[in-house]
């Protein structure tokens, strides 16, 4: 049975989650069934350990919202994959027989990924492309969750890009998986801007992400004209054009 099929098929009630001192121990099937679409929170799962997804602040959603309508923009122009948000998850097999179901706060999925996206599954069979998480850093095992663990595991798991987001600044990194299967930081010929290897021409400013800045002043940046409000840079265009028309 698929992890799909273990979620629609169960009938007993969801058992209360545990609390955040007192971890507990579940098979994966029972996380499938009980916890993964679990109504009073959200759950992550480790080798048999329920780990909670912390609440975020009002900033990280405000800094998620302008990330990912940035993604859905250059998504919009060049469909080449689709977003995968929030409480969607999907399993990753680590060796010796160790396994996590990660809940990435954004990620994309290629076209091109060996495994489809089916527009009815309620979690990822494969193994996401690119993977981005906002800092939770409530507590330091929280800390060691995001830059430590996640990292090692997406690395394992194959996922060709990794973006932590700190809206601190403190631990924000971005990382690109290499030959050796290993994380490696993304290194740009101009401080503070990061191209994605994943995602062709996706670029964008640390310092426009963590200021939020208004999309409608970035349009004339080359940075973003190849994918940023199309539609609102044809339609200036065009008045452009008619006013110098009317000029001649």
């Amino acid at each position: 049975m698929s992890a799909l099929e273990s979620v629609k098929n169960h009938s007993s009630p969801k058992r209360v989650p545990p609390s955040a001192k007192e971890p507990l121990i579940v098979s994966e099937a029972e996380y499938w069934k009980d916890y993964y679409e679990h109504p009073d929170g959200s759950y992550e799962w480790k080798n048999g350990l329920l780990e909670e997804k912390p609440m975020p602040d009002f900033l990280s959603i405000s800094l998620y919202r302008w990330f990912s309508r940035l993604l859905e923009e250059y998504l919009t122009v060049f469909p080449i994959g689709q977003i995968m948000i929030l409480e969607m998850g999907f399993r990753l097999e680590l060796g010796k027989k160790k396994v996590s179901i990660r809940k990435p706060d954004l990620a994309v999925i290629l076209h091109s990924n060996p495994v489809e996206a089916k527009p009815l599954d309620r979690s990822f069979q494969g193994v996401c492309d690119l993977c981005i998480e906002f800092l939770s850093d409530s507590t330091p095992a929280e800390v060691e969750r995001d830059t430590v663990h996640k990292k090692e595991e997406y690395a394992k798991a194959g996922v060709a890009e990794y973006y932590i987001l700190d809206r601190l600044r403190n631990h924000t990194a971005f990382y690109f998986l290499n030959q050796q299967g290993v994380y490696e930081r993304m290194e740009s010929k101009k401080p503070g801007v990061i191209h994605s290897g994943v995602l062709d021409r996706f670029a964008f400013r640390l310092e426009d992400f963590e200021k939020q800045v208004a999309f409608e002043t970035l349009i004339e940046d080359p940075l973003y004209q190849p994918f940023l409000l199309k539609s609102f840079q044809q339609e200036r265009q065009q008045k452009e054009k008619e006013r110098q028309s009317a000029i001649l």
